[in-house]
């Protein structure tokens, strides 16, 4: 079953990651259709506090009893979706779960090597444009709105054997900024995958960016000389279309039930 959100479980070796939570328990129910014990779960990351990377945080803390889970920082002030002066969604994480499970959580403020190779990035680079889409994305601090600096987004960076695997929730610091993040933080390393969303989605069935905007971001994608960019979600189906014209067979659709191997 599909919904927007995003789940993805890695393993490795003997390790099994949870990288974000989806929506809601949908998540637990693919992946239960999928032969998947989320109670053999060993660890657990958190891309961001929007709901639809960690709506699913409670039903995943009631099956598995022992996981940590990993985010960045500890949420301050509540997260909105705000468009047109008059549309106002919360987005943010529940602060029930976070608190009745406070134990689990391990917030992060730099990097940190959670498993054998596999590494979490907190310092992300910022030369190039966020997404357009962030506009309308905001958080409530002290009682005054403002934007969302997205300083609670971290990125995963798994060292493969053709290379590094780079995975982002939403990519909202930038999918071309977190790449180039986890190149910097390994020099040297091709970039053998790039797995998640990007954000080209504004309102809701619409494209925040223009057209010549992510055809550029396919050309420096390739620049990075990616073996295979898995993407969905929040990169939406236009956004995924344009940049399959420029990126050809290095793109491939990031969905529900896939299993690959990088």
């Amino acid at each position: 079953m599909a919904e927007f959100g995003l789940s993805l479980l890695l393993e490795r070796g003997a390790d099994r990651i949870l990288f974000d939570t989806g929506a809601s328990g949908v998540f637990a129910d693919n992946a239960a259709r999928l032969g998947i014990r989320l109670e053999e779960v060993d660890v657990a990351v958190l891309s961001h506090h929007h709901f639809d990377h960690g709506g699913g945080l409670g039903r995943f803390l009631e099956v598995n009893s022992r996981a940590k889970v990993y985010l960045r920082s500890w949420p301050q002030g509540e997260h909105w979706f705000r468009a047109f002066g008059v549309v106002k969604r919360r987005i943010g994480l529940d602060p029930a779960v976070l608190e009745r499970h406070r134990d689990r959580f391990v917030p992060l403020t730099d990097r940190v090597e959670i498993r054998p190779g596999v590494h979490l990035l907190t310092d992300l680079d910022q030369g190039l444009p966020r997404p357009q889409g962030n506009r309308y994305l905001w958080v409530e601090r002290a009682g005054t709105l403002e934007r969302d600096p997205f300083d609670h987004e971290l990125l995963m960076v798994v060292e493969g054997d053709t290379g590094l695997v780079v995975l982002s929730g939403c990519s909202h610091n930038g999918i071309l900024n977190m790449v180039k993040a986890a190149v910097r933080h390994f020099p040297g390393v091709p970039v053998a995958a790039v797995v998640g969303g990007f954000h080209l989605i504004g309102i809701p069935g619409t494209m925040a960016a223009r057209r010549s905007e992510v055809e550029a971001m396919g050309k420096e994608m390739l620049r990075f000389e990616p073996y295979v960019v898995y993407t969905g979600h929040c990169t939406g189906s236009r956004g995924y279309r344009i940049l399959e014209e420029v990126m050809g067979d290095v793109l491939q659709p990031l969905t529900t039930g896939r299993v690959v191997e990088c």
